[in-house]
């Protein structure tokens, strides 16, 4: 292909490698020819020879042959635009590519597990140079621009390369520094350009705004010896405070408006470690324009919303929070993204990230696109993704958004808007391959790490090892005990003994899956109202029933989460445009709610009974089970040595006190109530035990030894031994 037509291409918006005809190249005649693409520019000198350009395209194009020198050239271009604006700039298609061979190659494999290292816009110097390189992949457009607010957003300035058949287009631009703004302009094959945001971005403006931004960390981390300790928390406490952090608290002294990360760090993590959570989870902090998604529907996918501070910002979050002693967990969603025609939706012109066919591509519920798991390369982008959140956040886990949605190729689909999967199923085979890599990479390259599966269906081995047939999650949620407990707590007490075991049903399964109960934000939004909404009874009844339901769940096997605003009783049903509502504190029953929380946490982390042995049946078993007419349960938990660690929990979920209930209890002598949900403290009326009760030899409900117990009225009361 000759010179001109190269040219051609290249002014046209057409060429795959500007740097063939850019930058300085051998002469036909010997010497070097250097030609570099300016529009608008009166002249052009190279220096430090101080030889000007000719101009030989009018789109822009300059050139001049140079006799006798020799390649490799160190030069820049003294560039001139009217009214005497001169610049000096080195020449970006002098440089050569960014990316390796194997990096390509792993890409393509959808195996570089540090994929974020190469692609986006990375501050660097190269042959002592400083700039920004830019990589992103693209694989069907004709060409691929930067443009950005270093050269007036004009994308003939800046074409870049196309590297091979990876579809990686990369170009290295002297002078770009930190906080640059920027996109990629694409030419698609239709011929028409599109203006996107990185997807690799770190940094993105704020929106309405959707222009990426170079960034470069400069944080300094305090926590090794936080991270050294970390463990996965299958033998550990665990009760997670689940935040969203844009409502969770706001400044009303300024426009009511939502505290920063600096702000959080220093305030949240006070406050959650004096609640005695082990963990926080936050609804999704990957950037979102769309704040009425609550961050569900990601837009940058490598970068912390702007909307509370700096990538920096929230790192030093993190760090605070590992500084009390408090685990960070991030909710992820891979299932889907949004719409967006300056984001991932067609990125190069073609169904790139998502499904071509919308009966795989489209999400009929949510309006949103589902990505293509079949893709190496998208493989690659979201598996990247969820390694970058920890190595470079410091995240202690992820929590996968929407599982069920990603296994079945039916979910919310009727008959005949859904492709069967090759063995003629429903199940989306890609998507299982997908979240068994995800699982096995995240675990494998940061150990002590979680991951938890938001699942609703009976999908068997969610948080089985993948060897063993499962999905490799560390914790599945267990969506079937919120649904059953919550409704028996939404009876009337009266009407209790006919819904009796659907409050003992999560034991037929508990075992199955390493379970975490969630009290999640699900369930206080969309008209469902607050928990204590939900609860059954006047005002007094609602309040204890709260405190009950707390109670049992923190005795129950698996780890717990809770909602934010609930642990005090939040009234209103959730919204993220406003404030929890703090001052409900001012009450004795809220803030007695608060304290029934923060002490039920410290006694469930010095009570190994209560998460040693969570995920197996040897660590828990009933003692009464069936006494639906009395709206009673009473059942065993034990650690590793039942005999030393072992608490008994009974719950009387009636609004009658029952003195002289007779409890099974498998040791003799005196038994401690280690809590009682009906303390005055709490709110409660103090119906209790005075300090303990003493186990006779007369065998009860299965044990060789039992005691007479006062039942507070819908109360709970755990017994350990003294």
């Amino acid at each position: 292909m000759s010179v001109a037509t190269d040219i051609d291409r290249l002014v046209s918006r057409e060429h795959h490698d500007p740097h063939c005809v850019l930058g300085a190249h051998p002469a036909p005649g010997g010497g070097v020819v250097i030609r570099a693409l300016r529009p608008m520019a009166e002249s052009v000198v190279v220096q430090p020879l101080g030889v000007e350009l000719e101009l030989v395209h009018p789109a822009g194009l300059f050139a001049v042959e140079l006799e006798g020198e020799t390649l490799p050239l160190d030069y820049e271009l003294e560039v001139t635009y009217p009214g005497a604006n001169t610049f000096s700039v080195h020449d970006p298609y002098r440089f050569g590519p960014t990316l390796s061979d194997l990096d390509e190659h792993l890409f393509r494999e959808g195996r570089h597990e540090k994929l974020w290292s190469k692609m986006g816009a990375h501050v660097r110097e190269i042959d002592g140079v400083a700039g920004t390189s830019f990589a992103v992949w693209a694989p069907a457009a004709r060409s691929v621009a930067v443009i950005g607010d270093f050269n007036y957003w004009e994308g003939l300035l800046h074409p870049m390369r196309a590297l091979g058949g990876s579809g990686i287009w990369e170009l290295f631009i002297p002078g770009v520094a930190e906080g640059a703004h920027y996109k990629y302009e694409l030419r698609t094959q239709v011929g028409d350009f599109k203006q996107k945001a990185d997807p690799f971005a770190f940094e993105t403006e704020l929106p309405p705004q959707t222009a990426s931004i170079v960034n470069r960390s400069t944080f300094e981390w305090s926590d090794d010896d936080y991270l050294a300790a970390r463990t996965p928390p299958w033998t550990q406490p665990m009760s997670v405070y689940e935040v969203h952090l844009g409502s969770w608290r706001r400044n009303p002294l300024q426009d009511n408006r939502a505290l920063t990360y600096l702000e959080l760090a220093d305030e949240l993590s006070a406050y959650v470690a004096d609640l005695g959570f082990t963990h926080i989870e936050l609804l999704p902090v990957m950037a979102h324009p769309f704040s009425g998604s609550w961050g569900y529907q990601v837009t940058s996918y490598y970068a912390p919303t702007p909307t509370l501070g700096s990538p920096d910002d929230f790192r030093r979050f993190v760090d605070r929070m590992h500084e009390h002693g408090i685990g960070v967990l991030l909710d992820w969603v891979p299932a889907h993204f949004p719409r967006d025609d300056w984001a991932l939706a067609r990125f190069d012109g073609t169904a790139l990230y998502e499904h071509e066919d919308p009966r795989r591509g489209s999400h009929p519920e949510w309006g949103t696109l589902i990505f293509n798991y079949g893709r190496n390369e998208v493989r690659n982008f979201l598996v990247a993704n969820a390694l970058y959140w920890a190595r470079e956040f410091h995240a202690d886990g992820i929590r996968v958004d929407a599982v069920a949605s990603m296994l079945y190729l039916d979910y919310s689909r009727e008959e005949g808007e859904w492709v069967p999967n090759q063995f003629g199923g429903n199940e989306d085979l890609e998507a299982v391959g997908f979240l068994k890599e995800l699982n096995e990479v995240l675990h494998r390259e940061e150990p002590g790490v979680i991951s938890a599966a938001e699942e609703s269906t009976a999908w068997p081995g969610v948080s089985r090892p993948t060897y063993l047939g499962g999905l490799g999650f560390g914790f599945k949620w267990n969506m079937g005990w919120m649904h059953d407990t919550l409704g028996y707590f939404e009876q009337d007490p009266i009407h209790r003994r006919y819904h009796h075991h659907e409050l003992t049903f999560s034991l037929v399964y508990a075992f199955t899956e390493n379970f975490m109960l969630p009290l999640s934000h699900d369930e206080v939004v969309h008209g469902k109202g607050s928990l204590i909404d939900k609860m059954a009874g006047d005002r007094w009844q609602k309040l204890a029933n709260l405190r009950a339901l707390y109670a049992y769940m923190w005795a129950h096997p698996g780890k717990k989460l809770l909602f934010m605003g609930q642990e005090f009783a939040q009234s209103d049903e959730w919204s993220y445009e406003r404030s929890l509502d703090w001052h409900l504190l001012e009450h004795g029953e809220h803030s007695g709610v608060q304290s029934l929380v923060r002490d039920i946490n410290r006694v469930y982390k010095q009570t190994p009974a209560l998460w040693e042995v969570d995920f197996e049946g040897r660590g828990f078993w009933w003692i009464e089970p069936n006494d639906a007419d009395s709206n009673v349960v009473a059942f065993a938990r034990a650690g590793e040595d039942p005999f030393k660690d072992v608490l008994v929990c009974i719950c009387n979920l009636s609004p009658i006190p029952r003195p002289c209930y007779r409890v099974g209890l498998p040791r003799s002598g005196r038994w401690v109530e280690r809590f009682n949900s009906d303390s005055s403290y709490y709110g409660g009326t103090d119906t209790g035990n005075l300090g303990g009760v003493d186990a006779t030899p007369q065998g009860w409900h299965g044990q060789p030894f039992s005691a007479e117990v006062t039942l507070p009225p819908l109360g709970v009361v755990w017994l350990v031994p003294q």
